[in-house]
Formats: structure tokens, sequence, C-alpha cells
């Protein structure tokens, strides 16, 4: 399972930033990315970075599993739950990204002004597409269950958390004003009615 846990990590990524990139171009004239702003001293630059980390660390668990390095080999119900649970997240984040439509984007750009997305799943939930993605990163833990792997999570949710909570909710009240903190108090930050 540690083989198609790496394809399907090298498959997500191409799809839900490569294709994702590459429609988002197409459609509007951007790629939507943003990349990583600010310097060490701010927390959502800490945010863009841990981000990075956490893509790489999820990509080395199962090569380094794959190329026997490290250690995988949980029992086949664990294996088969978290293939479940990654292909489940996966498939969410690229929902989630298609249902921004033009306003989606990796990383901030203070001057630009998009579109508030509130339907859909954003109806729930203001980050569904951070949710899934750490709902995708758990499924591979539990695939390829190796410190590499956890240590991958661990990066994502503490970069989750600063790119929300510093840089992202900042401008969208910045630029949203009232709208944002109507539909902010409405919904939950990463789950259903809370936060």
């Amino acid at each position: 399972m540690t083989v198609v846990a790496l394809v399907l990590y090298v498959v997500a990524l191409v799809v839900l930033f490569g294709v994702r990139s590459w429609v988002q171009l197409r459609r509007t004239g951007s790629a939507g990315f943003r990349g990583i702003s600010g310097t060490p001293a701010d927390a959502g630059w800490w945010g863009g970075v841990l981000f990075v980390v956490a893509m790489v660390l999820g990509l080395a668990g199962p090569v380094l599993a794959v190329a026997g390095a490290v250690p995988a080999d949980p029992p086949l119900a664990v294996e088969v739950v978290g293939l479940l649970v990654a292909l489940a997240g996966f498939a969410a984040t690229l929902a989630a990204q298609t249902g921004m439509g033009s306003s989606w984007r990796i990383g901030v750009d203070p001057g630009e002004r998009t579109e508030l997305v509130t339907s859909g799943v954003f109806a729930l939930v203001r980050n569904p597409i951070f949710t899934a993605m750490v709902t995708a990163q758990l499924g591979v833990v539990l695939l390829v269950p190796t410190w590499v792997s956890a240590l991958a999570l661990v990066a994502l949710v503490v970069a989750v958390q600063l790119q929300v909570r510093a840089v992202e909710e900042p401008y969208l009240r910045a630029v949203h004003g009232a709208a944002y903190d109507g539909y902010a108090a409405a919904t939950g930050r990463f789950v259903p009615r809370v936060g």
C-alpha cells in the first residue's frame, strides 16, 4: 500500500495544484498562485513556509517507505481506512477548490479583491479546502504511518492555522468588512458551527 499512497499523493499534487492552476489560468488569465509573502517576522510567512514543508514531507513519507528507509506496515484494515480517508480528503479538496470558482488562490495578494464565496460547502465552513487537505493527510498517515508522514500532518495543521488566522481572515475582513463578519459568525472555521 505504500506504493498506492505514493501514487495517490503524486496524482493529488498534480491535480490539486498543477491542473487546478492551469484551469484557473485558462478561466481568468491568472494561475491563482500568489505565493508566500511577508518576512520571517510574520506569522503568515511561517504559515506559507510550513505549508511547503508539509507538502514535501507528505511526499517524502511514502517515498521513504517505498524505498524501505522507514518502516510502514500497518494492519490491512488501517490501510483500507487510510486509503478511503485520503481519497475522500483529496476529492473534497478538489470539490472545494472548484466551488471557489474564479476566487480560488494559493496565497493572498492584499491589493486584490476577490468575491466572497459563501455558497455550497462554504455555507457551512469557511475553509473547506484546508479541512479537506488535513483530512487527506490524515489518510496518508494511516496508509503510511511513519514519523515523516505524521510530521507532515503536524506541519500542515500549524500552517493552516497560521494562514487562516494571520493572513486570510484579516484580508477578508479588510476587503469585505461587515459582510465577512456576518458570514464568519454564521459558519465554522474548519468544521460546521465551530470557530
